[in-house]
């Protein structure tokens, strides 16, 4: 009869439910199908249902995304999109309660630190399922950042941790999660970036304005603290426009940034103000960009891995792997810092990083193999 139970067991379907609800969720969820895909084509017994939330809800934000890296449409969308914070987090807390409700799995899989994170690892909790967070001990120490707040209630709760680097590690630790439910793997945006590099597209607007590969900035903008005050926003545009002399600096703007951008009328002729890019697009545009200025956290990895000089329009990261061995430097808020930096890449003085450990294009296939491998340890337990 023991050995009977331990063939039934053998023989179980791990049932997976994965959350995406905004662009970057997008990004790092795409290998995890692909290693879960690979999983089943090799004989392993599990299935998925990919729910997305719907918290990015513009087409070029988050549509586009599951074209371009081939990620099958949802099984369901909560259309959680819009309303304050509390709003969307509680639409997505009752709407994600009744999907699992109707379509419990083993395991519910969410990815970074955005609002469908925290929501979905709450709901699922309180229904005693089991919790994995990809990208978890991630630490900025701002609290005024609701992700930092995301990231916090996250993984106080969940149990499994995947981290991206030694240092998540610690601050796991030193939040008194066991070691035993750690996991060391690396970085799934990085999987993506690597399985996606030989397909980036040139977007439409790149020759019809004739830009120069290597001749221009990237900036990217959405932080309340950079982009919500009309008058910062249009002092910092200025400073970015005067420190980077003559080269284009192009600029795909986000929703949240375009609604003050369009109240200051602000232009200037080196200015490219585009629409958010799909993947692909985005890519080349770091890829061949001179440096990036942001105040993203995901766009500076991107670039420690491709070498492209990148600074980060902010107090702290909590990505510090970036700034210690990678390309990225935290210029704060003091505007004098901007061109000495900028000049700094244009006369090609910028230091060259380091890709941080495991950053190798395997992280999902680690995390899909460590996953299985405990549910049916799990299993033969009960």
């Amino acid at each position: 009869m023991k050995y009977f139970k331990i063939i039934i067991q053998l023989f179980l379907k791990m049932k997976i439910t994965i959350v995406a609800g905004a662009r970057p969720n997008f990004i790092k969820i795409s290998p995890l199908i692909n290693s879960i895909n690979k999983c089943i084509k090799n004989g392993n017994d599990m299935n998925f249902r990919l729910v997305h939330t719907g918290q990015h809800y513009d087409k070029a934000m988050s549509g586009s995304f599951f074209e371009q890296l081939n990620i099958k449409n949802p099984d369901i969308n909560l259309e959680c999109g819009g309303g304050t914070q509390a709003e969307q987090t509680a639409s997505i807390m009752m709407k994600f309660e009744k999907e699992l409700l109707e379509n419990k799995p083993d395991i519910v899989l969410v990815v970074g630190d955005v609002t469908s994170t925290m929501a979905c690892t709450i709901t699922s909790k309180k229904l005693c399922i089991d919790v994995a967070h990809i990208e978890a001990g991630i630490r900025s120490y701002d609290m005024t950042m609701p992700e930092e707040i995301n990231r916090i209630i996250t993984d106080s709760i969940c149990d499994y941790y995947f981290i991206t680097t030694k240092n998540a590690g610690r601050n796991l630790i030193n939040q008194n999660i066991n070691k035993e439910k750690i996991h060391f793997v690396g970085n799934t945006m990085i999987d993506t970036l690597i399985q996606n590099i030989e397909n980036i597209r040139k977007p439409y607007f790149f020759t019809k304005n004739k830009i120069k590969i290597k001749e221009y900035f990237l900036l990217t903008l959405h932080r309340p603290s950079n982009v919500d005050n009309q008058e910062s926003l249009k002092m910092l545009l200025e400073n970015i426009l005067d420190s980077t002399i003559n080269k284009v600096v192009i600029f795909p703007v986000h929703p949240r940034t375009k609604e003050n951008l369009d109240k200051i009328n602000f232009t200037h002729p080196n200015l490219l103000i585009i629409e958010p890019q799909g993947y692909l697009e985005f890519l080349f545009l770091i890829n061949n960009s001179m440096g990036i200025i942001t105040d993203s956290g995901g766009i500076t990895e991107e670039a420690t891995f491709l070498n492209i000089p990148c600074l980060t329009l902010r107090n702290s990261t909590e990505r510090p792997e970036t700034v210690k061995i990678g390309t990225n430097k935290l210029l704060g808020n003091n505007l004098k810092n901007i061109k000495k930096s900028i000049h700094k890449i244009i006369e090609k003085k910028w230091k060259k990083g380091r890709i941080p450990k495991f950053w190798d294009g395997n992280t999902s296939d680690r995390i899909i193999s460590i996953l299985y491998s405990k549910y049916h340890m799990n299993e033969l337990i009960k």
